[in-house]
């Protein structure tokens, strides 16, 4: 059992294999080595790597992914928390096999904006603006509210607004937002808004597609009317 004394933090830094992954990437690791991240620690009689190699001698990944947790706990240094770790890698590796994303739902009109917000805003008692970021085939990568109340210059800034196009890295977006009153005509406030939006997607290099106003069973879009 001499062999097996050598601690990790005995190693060499560069040579842990935690510190090789952060340095080189998990592909430069051998399979034992990714093991032991897994495991994190070895035994009083083995390090971690030295259990790893072991545990790979008497199963390959194959076979190891197909054991179960009471049979690794009969194995000498692996106890129920090492065995559940192991299952647990082993198990998200098999849902990545069969793993799609869910199909984005996509933008084609002013007509897809409102079938897809009114529902939520129907009932609002105050205004709400909400922001779709949307892909290069116009796909939405996400949704967020930027603000609720009064829509004018204070409470809506293209700061805000781009601040999350930039983050989720959109190729464009549409910006939402309701009439309580029902009436989805634009204010002036709403037409200053949205050129002053427009104007500054030009710049950021992300467009604004469409800026729609939600009313009472009706929707007004900035677009089509020329705003934009």
């Amino acid at each position: 059992m001499q062999e097996y004394k050598v601690r990790i933090l005995d190693m060499q830094k560069e040579e842990r294999p935690r510190e090789r992954l952060l340095k080189s990437g998990a592909a430069s690791l051998a399979d034992s080595e990714l093991l032991a991240i897994i495991l994190r620690t070895g035994t009083k009689q083995e390090n971690v790597i030295n259990l790893s190699q072991r545990l790979l001698s008497m199963y390959n990944l194959k076979q190891l992914s197909q054991t179960n947790i009471a049979k690794l706990t009969q194995i000498h240094g692996i106890k129920e928390s090492k065995a559940a770790q192991i299952a647990a890698c082993f198990e998200i590796a098999r849902r990545l096999e069969t793993f799609s994303e869910e199909s984005k739902q996509k933008i084609n009109s002013p007509e897809d904006v409102y079938r897809l917000i009114y529902p939520r805003m129907r009932e609002q008692k105050k205004e709400m603006f909400i922001e779709l970021c949307l892909d290069t085939k116009n796909q939405i990568i996400k949704e967020e509210t930027i603000s609720i109340g009064s829509l004018n210059a204070n409470i809506v800034h293209p700061r805000e607004v781009f601040k999350m196009a930039l983050a989720e890295s959109a190729a464009h977006i549409i910006v939402v937002h309701n009439h309580p009153s029902g009436d989805p005509t634009p204010s002036r406030e709403d037409i200053e808004i949205t050129k002053k939006l427009a104007e500054t997607g030009k710049i950021m290099g992300i467009d604004v597609l469409d800026h729609v106003i939600i009313g009472d069973g009706r929707h007004f879009s900035m677009k089509e009317a020329g705003h934009i």
